[in-house]
């Protein structure tokens, strides 16, 4: 896949990037470079590579999945500027 000059310029445009006209071709051929080296990683051979998270053996705690009310409203309503029944009140932004 090649860009030209109009792409780049069509690409930046929609990513809301200023590029000038005399950089357009250095842009165009930065990219085609990045764009290659995406292609060469199209022909690893990942057939028998299992899917990974991390490069380190991890395994990850279980806990009890229980349900609870937390039970500490009070506290985290504390940290409020202004509430209002145990809850955090607003001020009203739509009239």
């Amino acid at each position: 896949m090649s860009l030209d000059k109009a792409t780049v310029a069509k690409v930046a445009n929609l990513a809301r990037i200023r590029v000038e006209e005399n950089h357009l071709d250095t842009l165009a051929n930065e990219l085609n470079a990045i764009l290659g080296w995406v292609e060469q990683l199209s022909e690893v051979d990942t057939e028998n590579v299992a899917p990974m998270t991390s490069v380190a053996e991890m395994q990850l705690r279980w806990r009890a999945d229980e349900i609870t009310d937390g039970g500490y409203q009070q506290e985290i309503v504390a940290n409020a500027p202004s509430d209002e029944d145990g809850f955090f009140a607003v001020p009203k932004v739509i009239e």
